[in-house]
């Protein structure tokens, strides 16, 4: 089975790049869940508050399942952390292994893992059991005018949100394991390890939804920068089938009533739309009328995870969303293609020429995508600067 192209991602913002040094570290950023619920203080679960450094999630699992002598099945977690940064997550054991943690502490902290808190809760923390994360982030060699220049960028981010991709830790550190996902996807490849086999077709799934999303942001930047007989040639000319495909099924009135909507991502009848920040789905009957909710935030678009059982899209949206459509056995779903952050705050210190982030994203949303957003380059480029 031939590879697959890594997605660049697109951003419909217009700002210059911004200078700023980010490498991910234990002291330059921060991660703590947000729990879903307060725990239950009965139960047959204990719910651990771990603080970690340099382990992936996976790996805590792993460690942890050594130490209490346990499955990794047996251990839950709501969410997986990158394994750069100091990170603050709950993790639940049943309660019959707490004398072998307690005991273990020592051995754990030698690992660069303390356990903060534990309480008693009445069930196993899953997957998704989980509000949102806040974050700490700290961009160096940033100079006093680049810093209000961030401060001015990022008042307009918070008020328009920014696209939902999925960041490069989805995709391993070689940045490819969506090649894997679609070959076990494809039964093209068979692996034992379920949770891995899982991993890397979920892997797969975020690519395709990162390769829609581009699609129809670039399609919104060509709905707002062009006349709609222009757009209808760019969309002719595009190197993206989806678009190629578009322009067969519309014309230059359908195209004029698009460009009405002034949000970065344009809707499209038939788009599948969802309550923001959490609620039931449904169809975008009237685009015009939904682009008002959804500049307000009372909804957002999503994209589709596909698998069995996931919804799918109709009419024009459908059009975009079948070209990145593929047969995967594993679950599906729906995520939103847009977000906000919330509760942001910025600090600039000139001694040290450092620009300080605090914010929260809802859950399954990477803080480097709102980076990315922020400085109007990817990470890689912002590393090697």
């Amino acid at each position: 089975m031939p590879d697959i192209a890594p997605i660049r991602r697109i951003y419909p913002f217009t700002h210059s790049a911004c200078d700023g040094y980010f490498k991910p570290s234990s002291r330059d950023f921060v991660v703590r869940e947000i729990p879903l619920y307060e725990p239950s203080g009965s139960g047959e679960h204990c719910l651990l508050y771990v603080r970690k450094k340099g382990l992936s999630t996976f790996e805590l699992l792993y460690l942890l399942s050594q130490i209490l002598g346990c499955k990794v099945r047996d251990i839950g977690y709501a969410g997986l952390k990158d394994k750069a940064a100091t990170t603050y997550q709950y993790i639940s054991i049943h309660h019959s292994l707490l004398p072998r943690l307690e005991s273990a502490r020592a051995t754990l902290e030698e690992k660069q893992v303390k356990i903060l808190n534990i309480t008693f809760h009445h069930n196993k923390l899953k997957i998704g059991h989980l509000k949102g994360n806040a974050f700490f982030m700290r961009l160096k060699k940033c100079s006093p005018t680049n810093a209000k220049k961030l401060e001015s960028i990022l008042q307009s981010l918070t008020q328009s949100g920014f696209p939902n991709y999925f960041g490069n830790q989805r995709f391993g550190n070689e940045g490819d394991n969506f090649q894997s996902g679609r070959e076990l996807a494809h039964n093209a490849m068979e692996m034992k390890n379920k949770k891995i086999n899982k991993f890397l077709i979920s892997s797969y799934q975020s690519y395709l939804f990162n390769a829609w999303l581009s699609c129809r942001i670039t399609l919104s930047q060509i709905l707002h920068h062009f006349s709609p007989n222009e757009a209808m040639n760019a969309l002719q000319s595009s190197s993206l089938p989806a678009l190629q495909h578009l322009n067969t099924q519309c014309n230059p009135q359908m195209l004029k009533i698009w460009q009405a909507q002034k949000q970065p991502f344009v809707l499209l009848k038939g788009d599948v739309m969802c309550h923001y920040p959490f609620g039931k789905t449904f169809l975008c009957e009237d685009e015009n009328i939904e682009s008002a909710r959804f500049m307000q935030r009372y909804i957002a678009p999503t994209g589709a995870l596909y698998g069995t059982k996931c919804i799918n899209a109709q009419d024009m949206a459908l059009v975009c969303e079948a070209a990145y459509k593929d047969k995967i056995s594993a679950s599906g779903s729906r995520r939103y293609a847009w977000v906000w952050a919330e509760d942001v705050e910025s600090k600039y210190k000139p001694q040290e020429a450092h620009f300080e982030l605090r914010f929260t994203l809802p859950k399954g949303s990477y803080a480097t995508i709102f980076l990315e957003s922020l400085l109007g380059k990817s990470l890689e480029i912002c590393r090697n600067d």
